[in-house]
Order: structure tokens, then C-alpha cells, then sequence
């Protein structure tokens, strides 16, 4: 019997400070149960004493009803049955690896710009061409219209002559 009690013992972790010489396992495990209730306050009502009394109870804790923190325990508890465990990083570099996905993805982005196809280097030439084409003909007209007035006369009559002398030549 002795031994059985060492076994006992020396399996419960919580209670290694009791000491089972004897045999008097349960005389102690009463005695500190006994001690603790004399540390605890008992309540100053009694059961029966007056059913309009007001009946203490639990204060709602309004962490763990709010709705954010029910979906991260319920998140948390999801993560721990797939094996995936959560990230202990700090909030600050998280913030800073975010910042460089967003800049490493801009740089992409740039890079994918500047990296223009034969075909839209071409396309871009040519627009150039018709934009240098417009600004002399713009220039051009600016300077017919500043042009003294014998000028735009000579210039027409030389028009109508050219034209006549096709169509008579057709």
C-alpha cells in the first residue's frame, strides 16, 4: 500500500508538496481544502434566506462577445487544426514588407511601360511625324495670313491661272 501511495504521488504534479508517509493521503488533500476556505470570502446571503434578492452573477466579459474577436478566436482555432501556425511577426514589419510588395509591384509596373513592343515604337514615330507635318502647316498658314495683302493676290492669281491652263489643256 505504501507504494502504491508513492506512485500516486509522485504522478500528481500539483500536489508533490504533500507528504504520504503514513498513509493519511486524504486527511492532508481535507486540510487544504479547509485552509483555502478560510482564505475565501463566503458569501453574506443564504440560498433560501429571500427569493427577491438579486443573485450575483458573472460580469459578460465585452471582449469575447464582441464580433471581431470571435471571428479571430474562430480564425485562430481554424488555423491551429490545419497545423498552420499564426505569424509572430510585429506590426511594424508587417507594414514595411507590405510597403515593399506595393513598391516591388510598382517598379513592375514601370518597367512593363518603359518596354515598348517594335511595333508601338514604331506607332509613336509616326504620330511624332504627323504632329512635326501639322505644326509647319500651322506655321505656314500663320505666315500667308501675316503675309502683306499683294502677296495673297499674287498668290491666288497664280492659282487661277495654273487652273486655267489645266483645264485647257483637258
Amino acid at each position: 500500500m505504501l507504494g502504491q501511495a508513492q506512485l500516486a504521488a509522485e504522478n500528481t504534479t500539483n500536489k508533490s508538496h504533500l507528504s504520504i508517509s503514513d498513509g493519511t493521503k486524504e486527511t492532508d488533500l481535507k486540510d487544504t481544502s479547509l485552509i483555502l476556505r478560510n482564505i475565501m470570502a463566503e458569501p453574506d446571503y443564504i440560498e433560501d434566506d429571500n427569493p427577491e434578492l438579486i443573485r450575483p452573477q458573472k460580469l459578460v466579459n465585452p471582449v469575447k462577445t464582441s464580433r471581431n474577436h470571435q471571428d479571430l478566436h474562430r480564425e485562430l482555432l481554424m488555423n491551429q487544426k490545419r497545423g498552420l501556425a499564426p505569424q509572430n511577426k510585429p506590426e511594424l514589419q508587417k507594414v514595411m514588407e507590405k510597403r515593399k510588395r506595393d513598391q516591388v509591384i510598382k517598379q513592375k509596373e514601370e518597367e512593363a511601360q518603359k518596354k515598348k513592343s517594335d511595333l508601338e515604337i514604331e506607332l509613336l514615330k509616326r504620330q511624332q511625324k504627323l504632329e512635326q507635318i501639322e505644326l509647319e502647316k500651322q506655321k505656314l498658314q500663320e505666315e500667308q495670313e501675316n503675309a502683306p495683302e499683294f502677296v495673297k493676290v499674287k498668290g491666288n492669281l497664280r492659282r487661277t491661272g495654273q487652273e486655267v491652263a489645266q483645264a485647257q489643256e483637258s
